[in-house]
């Protein structure tokens, strides 16, 4: 058996005995889906703008068409995407009758469309829009393709996407849940992220101090693999259907 094959053979094993597991993903699934990161996302016409421009609460008040002009695109290319391999992959788990929680940075939804039901969005969701004023979210029946921000129907304030911008917290208790689950999961299952925002970039950290273990998959070298228990090198839909369990727990399942 080679060292791939090995490593592979105790992802599997690692997963097979979990009773609860903790998905952990990032960009590199989404991309797979035909969806760019945030900044690979600057290209044609908007390659002009300062990120800061188009995901600060400061540059939305100083333009707001023109923000909701940008993320109006991103939600139509993100409607156009399906939800790949991985994806679909992840939401079966759970109907082996596992506790699965996916905790994700993406914003696109796609694992929410795959199945998946129970989904930490750290970084909130392209899909949904907010009142700039703090009314809450949008009532159902928003115009998601106006191009101007529609009103709060509340207190006339502009609609904004409900994403995280530079300098703007978590969901409020979004993280805190995560990192609790990820402490307490028999195992966590780190996919397509590079491990270097925070604080997101912790959550394996949180597993590693409980002594849980760490499966990461990822095509090239991440901040996240000399805590990793098992290192996988490949693309999401490659690897991670191949090592998710489709069968029941299997309680004797003990890694090799």
């Amino acid at each position: 058996m080679t060292g791939v094959d090995a490593d592979l053979a105790r992802a599997r094993a690692l997963l097979a005995g979990a009773a609860r597991v903790v998905v952990f993903t990032g960009a590199g699934v989404s991309a797979e889906s035909g969806i760019p990161t945030f900044r690979d996302a600057l290209e044609g016409l908007w390659a002009r703008y300062d990120p800061e421009a188009l995901a600060t609460e400061a540059g939305f008040r100083a333009d707001p068409p023109l923000v909701w002009r940008w993320y109006a695109e991103r939600r139509a290319r993100v409607a156009r995407a399906a939800p790949n391999a991985a994806h679909r992959a992840i939401a079966a788990l759970e109907r082996t009758g596992r506790a699965v929680t996916v905790v994700t940075q993406n914003v696109d939804g796609l694992h929410g469309r795959a199945g998946s039901t129970d989904v930490v969005e750290l970084h909130g969701s392209i899909v949904r829009a907010k009142c700039l004023e703090g009314c809450g979210p949008a009532p159902a029946g928003w115009d998601r393709d106006a191009r101007v921000p529609p009103p709060c129907p509340a207190c006339g304030a502009p609609l904004r996407p409900d994403v995280v911008w530079f300098g703007e917290p978590l969901p409020p208790g979004a993280f805190e849940r995560a990192e609790r689950l990820a402490g307490e999961a028999d195992a966590m299952l780190v996919v397509g992220t590079s491990g270097l925002v925070q604080p997101a970039a912790s959550l394996p950290w949180a597993a590693v101090r409980h002594r849980r273990p760490v499966i990461v998959v990822d095509p090239n070298p991440t901040a996240l693999d000399d805590l990793a228990t098992v290192g996988l090198r490949g693309s999401a839909v490659s690897v991670v259907p191949s090592i998710l369990p489709s069968g029941p727990i299997r309680p004797d399942a003990s890694a090799p």
